[in-house]
């Protein structure tokens, strides 16, 4: 042993190549520590998540660095993201020269309500989010209601299926997808698939092998060749999108996965909410896909069959809105600053993640201590370590504000829903967390039916009565490791 020591401290101190390239390699860590600090502080513009890489950054040098090389911002993915193709005008204009008329949805629309025609103004303006009035929107409750109706349209559709999530799973649900759109594709039906590459990491080469050699097109958003040392990590395609012939689309919570159905060694139950819309508002969806496709494929993908002529007779009012770190605006963020600055009744929000931006959290408590009914369900249990602890951290906060808070108790729930005032709702695919505001391509529908919202409020109402109530007193008597635990919850969530 003393000769092994020896020898290293030979080889570290008294060699002069070693003690060199150590002084080399020991002065580039320092300069990159440097660089990494510089661009932090002239880069992001949230002061508590500057303050907490840089107090990360001077307190575990060595650490620091390396948890920033893993999780911390690509500015070179935000420069790429930014270069998406089209601008949303641009895509809205090319949309309308295949299908005459989509223009006169960016004319706002009649609307009783003044909150709700400044909600559209802002989605119009911020995200380019086009009006559509012919549509049929069904709530679907839950995994099995969304896979049948999904399912049921793969098994219909004529000219093509458009499919874009976030997670899709070598799975029984995963395989029963695959075995679909391998038999759509030899009826000569085009098949065109976009996942995200971290969230469906575990999906295997056998699985993708299937799908291209039954000629589908798939392709991996912002492909990451190592993920757990790559910065990549970060601006994920979050959005669940599904379109089949340009008539019927999908967007919610629900990936493709057996958890989503309840089959989890983890979870009993999956609690979630999907959308089937028919109609005009399809026309969105398709050209945030097709947008995306282009982007990763390096294709360009247009044309009338796209956007099939309109048979929907219903009326309801529809807004798509997509957000990113290609945005020029964090739409989905403003909107829903928005819809609470303007309730005056009633705010019920259910999310699976709750660490809002602090104009959200000041938003919610400032409508509580004004007396408007404010209830959030959040899950009971974790999905993710972290998020959940910052979750936890906020809700003291917002109890004693008068905020109701409660814990869903029947499974874990994962809905995304925002409903003001039984006068605007948002279904998507947006979490109430930095990541979804600010860092993820996201993707909601906000809907103005109230018809619809009210069917969204019974599936709320539902919720609540398999929920349990936060005390503010019994809360306030919790176990200082749980402290702890919202301590580390609340200093690790402004480094996402």
């Amino acid at each position: 042993m003393a000769y092994i020591s020896g020898v290293f401290n030979d080889l570290s101190f008294d060699s002069p190549i070693l003690s060199t390239v150590y002084s080399a390699v020991t002065f580039l860590f320092r300069v990159n520590i440097l660089w990494i600090g510089l661009v932090i502080f002239l880069e992001n513009k949230n002061p508590s998540r500057t303050l907490a890489w840089l107090l990360v950054l001077v307190l575990i040098p060595v650490i620091g660095f390396f948890i920033y090389i893993l999780f911390g911002r690509s500015y070179r993915k935000k420069r790429q993201a930014k270069a998406k193709i089209l601008s949303d005008s641009d895509r809205m204009q090319k949309a309308a020269e295949v299908q005459t008329g989509l223009l006169e949805f960016m004319d706002l629309p009649n609307s009783e309500n003044p909150a709700n025609k400044r909600l559209m103004q802002l989605l119009l303006t911020n995200a380019k989010a086009p009006f559509s009035m012919s549509n049929e929107v069904t709530v679907l409750t839950n995994g099995i209601s969304k896979f049948d109706r999904l399912f049921g349209c793969i098994r219909a559709a004529k000219d093509h299926i458009h499919l874009e999530y976030f997670i899709i799973k070598d799975d029984r649900i995963g395989n029963e997808l695959k075995d679909l759109l391998i038999q759509k594709s030899n009826e000569g039906v085009k098949v065109r698939v976009v996942f995200d590459d971290v969230g469906s990491l575990a999906l295997g080469k056998k699985y993708l092998r299937a799908l291209k050699l039954a000629d589908i097109e798939t392709f991996a958003f912002f492909k990451v060749p190592l993920p757990l040392f790559s910065r990549d990590l970060n601006y994920r395609n979050h959005r669940k999108i599904a379109i089949i012939d340009g008539e019927v689309g999908f967007v919610g919570g629900l990936n493709i996965g057996d958890e989503y159905i309840g089959n989890s060694e983890k979870f009993e139950f999956w609690r979630d909410t999907h959308l089937e819309i028919k109609g005009e508002a399809v026309y969105a969806l398709q050209t945030i896909f097709l947008n995306d496709w282009n982007y990763v494929s390096k294709q360009y993908v247009q044309g009338g069959r796209y956007y099939p002529e309109v048979r929907v007779k219903n009326t309801s009012l529809v807004q798509i809105a997509a957000s990113g770190p290609d945005s020029e605006w964090k739409s989905i963020l403003q909107a829903f600053y928005k819809m609470i600055s303007n309730a005056v009744d009633k705010i019920w929000i259910t999310t699976p993640y709750l660490v809002p931006e602090e104009s959200i959290l000041m938003g919610l408590k400032a409508a509580a201590l004004s007396g408007i009914d404010v209830k959030i369900i959040i899950p009971s249990q974790p999905d993710h370590f972290f998020v959940y602890w910052a979750s936890q951290a906020n809700i003291q906060d917002l109890l004693e504000a008068g905020v109701k808070i409660y814990q869903y108790k029947n499974g874990f729930i994962h809905s995304k829903i925002l409903i003001v005032d039984r006068l605007a709702a948002t279904v998507g695919t947006a979490n109430l967390d930095i990541r979804s505001m600010e860092i993820n391509f996201e993707v909601n529908a906000f809907l103005y039916d109230v018809d619809v919202i009210i069917r969204l409020e019974e599936d709320f109402v539902q919720d609540l009565e398999d929920s349990l109530a936060y005390e503010i007193d019994v809360f306030k008597k919790r176990k200082v490791y749980r402290r702890f635990l919202e301590a580390m919850g609340r200093l690790v969530s402004p480094l996402q």
